[in-house]
């Protein structure tokens, strides 16, 4: 029997979570004559089929995508999750709603099945000539194959090996399901209704006040979009982001450009960045500051009124400047690019 690979143990493992094929037996084999006995192939067979059940992906001319605006081509399971993810999702979380199944059934696939299939058909992580700085040996997918038998190693206990590749892969996608369900989601949630009382927390509508901390970065940029909200540097697009930290003391966080960028779409005003305490106090007008971070990206205030204020105070100072300015809020000299310590 060949080596096995991440893509075949996890297509397996989606599969056997489902009840009508919770008790059924993998076959391992590559002979025409036994997988043409089988009612389901995955990884072998040189078809894909989902009407006869045939999900292969290595037969010249594939080029299957999960659609919904990814580009990367399907292995194994990728096929598998495209036809049963939903129905997985369902059976490993207990979820039944619709809505929120086709929510996890785009972040699953996003945040986990899509590197599988990227490294399964050599897909790579980004363009160009350049290689990358360093590899990475410790993704799913090596971590399986490192379960085969070493080529200097005794091979007559492979199909163990697989079925620890079978347990494995499970694990990790049970896990990471569990985890959009009881964190992930919640955090979604949180940040929908926060947008949507946004401007009972300033006229402007751009600040959005949480009561506790969430993960907001994760959702906020594509909650807009659904919601069609303008995105922009100046309001009515949401520029700052209000919660308490972990003492008790609340912060006042720019938005970024776009998820992961470390350009704010409105930093804090100049002046503030990089003075602290009392003096930021006298500077703005405003009690309890804390402090503005030198790249302006985030600041802190003693208390929720205060961080409010400082909210306030910046979207002052910025209509102020563009006034004078002719119209733009903060001029191209003054972008940063900033980073959170």
């Amino acid at each position: 029997t060949a080596a096995h690979s991440c893509d075949e143990a996890l297509a397996c493992f989606m599969l056997k979570s489902l009840p009508e094929y919770k008790d059924a037996t993998i076959v391992r084999s590559r002979d025409p004559k036994v997988l043409g006995q089988l009612p389901i192939l995955v990884d072998v067979g040189g078809v894909y089929d989902s009407s006869k059940h045939r999900y292969d992906h290595h037969q010249r001319g594939f080029d299957e995508v999960f659609g919904h605006g990814f580009k990367t081509k399907l292995s194994s399971a990728g096929l598998v999750y495209k036809h049963f993810g939903k129905r997985v999702i369902s059976a490993i979380s207990g979820i039944s709603d619709e809505k929120v199944i086709d929510t996890l059934f785009l972040k699953v696939y996003d945040g986990f099945i899509q590197e599988i299939d990227g490294i399964d058909n050599g897909v790579a992580v980004k363009d160009g000539e350049q290689a990358p700085n360093y590899r990475i040996s410790t993704d799913l997918s090596s971590r399986v194959g490192y379960l085969n038998p070493g080529w200097n190693e005794d091979a007559s206990d492979i199909e163990q090996r697989f079925h620890k590749a079978v347990a494995m892969t499970g694990k990790e996608l049970t896990d990471r399901i569990l985890s959009y369900k009881n964190h992930w989601l919640p955090a979604r949630d949180l940040v929908t209704k926060a947008i949507a009382t946004r401007h009972a927390v300033h006229k402007s509508g751009s600040v959005v006040l949480f009561e506790k901390f969430c993960s907001w970065k994760s959702h906020l940029h594509k909650i807009e979009q659904e919601l069609k909200l303008e995105v922009g540097k100046a309001p009515p697009s949401i520029l700052y982001v209000l919660y308490p930290d972990s003492s008790g003391k609340w912060r006042i966080q720019c938005v970024p450009m776009r998820e992961g960028s470390f350009e704010s779409r409105l930093a804090l005003p100049e002046p503030w960045r990089g003075v602290r305490g009392e003096e930021l106090s006298k500077l703005t007008g405003i009690d309890g500051c804390v402090f503005t971070h030198a790249a302006g990206f985030i600041g802190g205030n003693n208390t929720q009124e205060g961080a409010l204020a400082m909210a306030s105070s910046s979207l002052d100072f910025y209509a102020k400047t563009s006034a004078a300015a002719g119209g733009d809020n903060e001029p191209s000299s003054k972008k940063l690019k900033t980073s959170e310590n």
